[in-house]
């Protein structure tokens, strides 16, 4: 990880009003913590955007890479940026293709897409990762379609001790960290306090209306 590269992204999410402190939030992993990015609040502003995929591109400029791949929904626009910058630096066409969630919760490829990353050198991205679980499933459908995958880099790795090349079985890399304590349900310092839990971002709303079902 280089640390001006770093710093350049938390102050892009900063200026972008995406990171939240000192709040009760629920990850997309179901674990709960207090420092939260809010990815969504950064897509709106394209220059950031794509100055991400372009901070992509330009780390892996020296790989052969013919296809960026991405899980939906804000993965679709950071393989977008970054395959058209890598596409501009290495004056060839590189795709980018996305994958979707299916009723099982893996990542698999639809609209043919499988097609495109066969035989072909695939560089999985990602926006962020607290388990790692669902850029993962990226990569294991990348090759189960018979895709090479040369890297797997996200724009910030929330657990860089768990989340990591070994993990991923692909060299793996990730442009920032922002470190985030995260916890089982059972285990939440923040539910045995009795701090309310976010429902504006993350899966705070959802949680507590499948809680109440659940009753």
């Amino acid at each position: 990880m280089n640390d001006q590269i770093n710093d350049e992204v938390i102050e892009m999410l900063k200026k972008a009003g995406a990171v939240i402190t000192d709040s009760h939030l629920v990850y997309t992993s179901g674990k709960h913590g207090s420092v939260y990015i809010n990815k969504d609040a950064l897509y709106p502003h394209t220059a950031l955007s794509c100055r991400i995929g372009e901070l992509f591109a330009l780390t892996y400029k020296d790989l052969d890479i013919d296809v960026v791949c991405a899980p939906a929904l804000g993965g679709i626009i950071l393989s977008q940026w970054t395959a058209f910058h890598l596409s501009k630096l290495k004056n060839k066409e590189i795709l980018g293709v996305f994958t979707v969630k299916d009723e099982e919760k893996n990542q698999i490829f639809t609209r043919g897409y499988d097609k495109l990353v066969t035989g072909k050198n695939v560089l999985v991205v990602e926006d962020l990762t607290t388990t790692g679980g669902s850029v993962l499933k990226v990569v294991n459908s990348v090759k189960q379609a018979g895709g090479n995958v040369v890297a797997v880099s996200v724009m910030v790795n929330r657990d860089p001790e768990l989340v990591n090349s070994e993990m991923m079985g692909a060299p793996f890399s990730s442009l920032a960290v922002l470190k985030a304590e995260a916890w089982d349900e059972a285990d939440c310092k923040l539910c045995q306090s009795g701090v309310p839990i976010n429902t504006t971002v993350g899966h705070g709303k959802k949680y507590l209306e499948e809680k109440t079902k659940s009753k």
